[in-house]
């Protein structure tokens, strides 16, 4: 099949390629040098993709048809990122980032993803306005082009339609320090609550939100995250909490395991007020929430040529958008084996399934059974 062989002539590419990192460690400064501002990096993510469902009448995006033509094999830009960071000064930071694989489709909420300012007082605060991502949950702090799966989890894009996670418009302050000898990281933020790109909030309510981690061990980067928010919605009182742990264990000299668990809950009021006024209750509270996630990795550090290392990582997730009403459980299995090249996921090539399972399929929605088989080319700077 073509796309086989596209997956094996793909090394050859990046082997030409070469380290898009390389020298970017090299300072070559002069001691006790002047600092000269404003200092520039250029970020970029490209994600290609080739899809194919083997669900019975699912397309590649997961949707159920009944009747007509099904489109059950695709190649697909995924993201198409360009970013710049800008210091101004020691303290003082810009960030831009747009995502040009949004063009694809209506463009209206999207393209532009991170356009905030940063100023930090020091290592205990500082202080973030403009759209960003703010901290509640393992995945809102850490980049998609380095995580352990394909992409994020169902309950992060949820919590985000909600407004807890993904691109919020509002402000963060965040900081570190010690109590006795735990390291704490901490984030407080004050959000719209209605995402990225609109021109104002929906309503006067904000939404407020904390994340807390713990180290618990320096060793086994074991942390431990509490994240917690209230909030109002069209003058109804809405709420989220979370809780997760990561770690990581260095087996052998060339062999580690990390390991991710994460639960979330909270009001889902942005189901309650997408249904007719007629079919819902009259409490928002009644549509609540709920997931858990578990994403084990293995990775092993092969060094031979351009060949880094080799993962295998598999998240089994679940995830209920209203357990309380009319409930339906969807549970995704995502296994996947990772080739990485070069330096902190130059490059990467991705393999394998991303498999959902619901309580109760319903036809011609993407609330459906189905198997897609993923390849993916990932190249970063």
């Amino acid at each position: 099949m073509p796309i086989f062989f596209l997956f094996f002539i793909t090394p050859t590419f990046l082997h030409a390629q070469g380290d898009l990192n390389q020298g970017a460690d090299k300072t070559d400064k002069i001691e006790n040098e002047e600092v000269k501002y404003p200092q520039f990096q250029l970020k970029g993510l490209l994600q290609a993709r080739y899809l194919e469902s083997f669900g019975d009448n699912v397309d590649v995006l997961g949707t159920h048809h009944s009747t007509g033509d099904v489109t059950q094999s695709s190649f697909d830009i995924k993201r198409m990122r360009v970013g710049l960071n800008t210091k101004l000064s020691e303290t003082t930071e810009i960030v831009i980032l747009v995502n040009l694989a949004d063009f694809k489709s209506d463009t209206k909420g999207k393209v532009l993803e991170n356009a905030y300012g940063k100023y930090t007082f020091n290592k205990y605060i500082a202080l973030t306005g403009g759209q960003f991502r703010p901290a509640f949950g393992i995945e809102e702090l850490v980049p998609v082009d380095i995580i352990k799966s394909f992409d994020f989890s169902n309950q992060y894009y949820e919590f985000g339609k909600n407004g807890w996670t993904s691109f919020q418009i509002g402000a963060s302050a965040t900081g570190a320090f010690d109590i006795g000898k735990i390291p704490v990281n901490y984030a407080i933020s004050v959000l719209n609550g209605n995402g990225k790109n609109v021109e104002v909030d929906k309503d006067n309510g904000k939404q407020y939100s904390s994340r807390w981690v713990f180290g618990l061990s320096k060793e086994h980067k074991i942390n431990l995250g509490l994240n917690g928010g209230f909030g109002k919605v069209f003058k109804e009182d809405v709420f989220a909490l979370g809780a997760d742990i990561t770690s990581d264990f260095k087996l052998t000299d060339k062999l580690s395991f990390d390991l991710q668990i994460e639960y979330k809950q909270g009001t889902n009021h942005n189901l309650y007020y997408s249904l007719p006024v007629e079919s819902r209750t009259d409490n928002v509270a009644d549509y609540q929430m709920r997931g858990i996630y578990f994403l084990p990795n293995f990775r092993y550090e092969v060094n031979y040529q351009k060949l880094t290392a080799l993962e295998l990582s598999c998240r089994y997730e679940t995830f209920d958008p209203s357990y309380k009403i009319n409930s339906n459980v969807r549970t995704t299995y995502t296994p996947m084996v990772s080739l990485e090249f070069g330096k902190s996921y130059t490059g990467r090539i991705e393999m394998g399934f991303e498999i959902d399972r619901f309580d109760k399929s319903i036809p011609d929605t993407s609330t459906y059974n189905d198997n897609l088989f993923l390849i993916q080319l990932q190249l970063r700077i």
